[in-house]
């Protein structure tokens, strides 16, 4: 498709229907239906007492070792450990995801659109809402507790002795990458779905050869690590990018945009970009989510149902077909579109834990995960969409590292009130210093303080429900993927 092409006009073109025709039109709750059940949720703790202590055992294992927020900028220590498990990196074809936001939700999505077409994936994915467990995947569920404590059994012995070679032991996020990586060998998987944890030239999971190269929106998140700039940040993130790839690239700001383009042309990889080779045509806000017509890389795909809410969301369906059109070669080897009845099956299957997840009705109360601005700021429109809450109440426990005016910033206008927070994090910020950050962005009277996560719920739940009970009240719960992993279980998720 040449440049001129009005195609990225397209991509802003809304419906101004009334949404409840819309949802009729749609048919919304047939599509879901012919879904199938939704994918796997967030795994609890194992039922069985023996199970769950050895699963104890290893979470405590992996906790000594450095956590996720401490790094070490390099991929010596991971290859040394893939090299003496046998390169297991290398015994199956990769979809390697990078950016800021949404990587989670468009692997869920890839991976689903994968299974639909009979291939067996392993999905890795961070960080967890629940339980460690659900990082790595096989056939689009948490591989089970059992599974998990075995996998970490057998490499133990390898990773003590990477330990013992190199400067520094393996990091908490380095083992369980190479438990990600073993697990999906010895399954085996025909295709790996695999999530950066931050960044992409040293991240641990830089060890694969992605023969597709995802990138998610890029915005400013972890910027004392990646950059200052999105261009910077982009710089870190092409490091995914390999020799002959294929790279999917979401709309992105032009600085990033431009240095991904320069790393593509020097990898000799092939680019597809939403808004010019693929994205979203039309979307519909249908009954549990939205009603889509997506553009990509073989051509059109009506009529696919979503249950997921906002426009991101949508934004992340077109990027995870146009990855999994790329893998399959279609506009490359193939000029035919995908199965369009197996698309929508496959879209219509997909959940996202914490991502605009409905976990109680009357009033209602939402979980979303954003912990950036940029996150904050397309949920904050998504809820304005999806939901006719005549007033909202924030809970908002948030880390010390992140930009939490900014996110606060975001979530103004459409919070009537907020009830600060804090998660059972180390890296919680403290409910206080989150409560005069938060003072001066809302004003003091729209300000409510609970250090305990249970009393926030409950204060958040009791000003909803002074709006009577037809009268529409919410709550969103939101911050943290941690703060929303312990709302879920105290609100009888999991």
């Amino acid at each position: 498709m040449s440049e001129s092409d009005p195609f990225d006009e397209i991509i802003a073109e809304e419906t101004t229907r009334d949404p409840d025709l819309a949802a009729i039109e749609a048919g919304s709750r047939t599509l879901r239906t012919q879904g199938g059940p939704p994918q796997a949720d967030a795994p609890a703790r194992p039922e069985d007492p023996e199970v769950d202590k050895a699963l104890r055992e290893v979470e405590a294992d992996l906790a000594s070792r450095w956590g996720e927020t401490k790094l070490e900028p390099s991929v010596s220590r991971i290859a040394a450990l893939m090299d003496v498990l046998g390169e297991p990196q290398r015994s199956y074809p990769s979809i390697h995801i990078t950016g800021t936001n949404g990587k989670t939700s468009t692997a869920r999505m890839i991976e689903a659109l994968l299974g639909a077409f009979e291939l067996r994936t392993g999905r890795y994915t961070s960080p967890h809402v629940q339980s460690v467990t659900e990082r790595i995947s096989l056939d689009g569920a948490p591989i089970s507790a059992e599974r998990f404590v075995e996998t970490y059994r057998d490499i133990k012995p390898y990773i003590e002795m990477v330990d013992g070679s190199q400067e520094y032991r393996l990091s908490f996020f380095e083992v369980l990458t190479g438990m990600a990586y073993a697990a999906f060998a010895d399954a085996p998987v025909d295709v790996a779905v695999v999530e950066v944890g931050m960044g992409g030239s040293w991240d641990a999971t830089n060890v694969i050869d992605g023969d597709v190269a995802v990138v998610t929106p890029i915005d400013l998140d972890h910027t004392d690590r990646l950059g200052a700039t999105p261009g910077e940040i982009a710089g870190e993130k092409s490091g995914i990018i390999k020799q002959g790839a294929t790279v999917i690239m979401a709309q992105q700001p032009v600085d990033a945009a431009q240095v991904l383009l320069k790393k593509a042309v020097e990898a000799d990889a092939t680019v597809a970009r939403e808004g010019l080779e693929f994205g979203v045509v039309s979307r519909q806000v249908a009954v549990g989510g939205q009603l889509l017509t997506l553009r990509g890389l073989g051509g059109e795909y009506t009529d696919v149902y979503l249950p997921l809410y906002g426009a991101h969301q949508a934004h992340n369906a077109a990027v995870a077909l146009a990855a999994v059109e790329a893998f399959f070669g279609v506009g490359a080897q193939r000029a035919e579109p995908l199965d369009v009845d197996a698309v929508r099956k496959a879209f219509a299957s997909v959940s996202s834990p914490g991502r605009l997840e409905i976990v109680r009705r009357s009033p209602t109360v939402v979980l979303d995960a954003a912990h950036n601005p940029a996150g904050a700021r397309v949920t904050a429109e998504a809820v304005q969409e999806a939901f006719d809450f005549s007033r909202l109440i924030g809970v908002v426990g948030a880390s010390g590292d992140k930009n939490v005016r900014g996110l606060l910033e975001a979530f103004e206008p459409v919070f009537a009130e907020i009830v600060v927070t804090q998660n059972s994090s180390h890296r919680a910020m403290d409910a206080d210093e989150l409560a005069g950050i938060a003072v001066e962005v809302f004003g003091e009277e729209r300000v409510q303080v609970e250090p305990r996560l249970p009393d926030a719920l409950e204060a958040a739940i009791t000003l909803a429900e002074e709006e009577g009970e037809f009268a529409g009240g919410g709550v969103l719960v939101t911050g943290s993927v941690i703060t929303v992993g312990e709302a879920r279980l105290l609100l009888g998720k999991g």
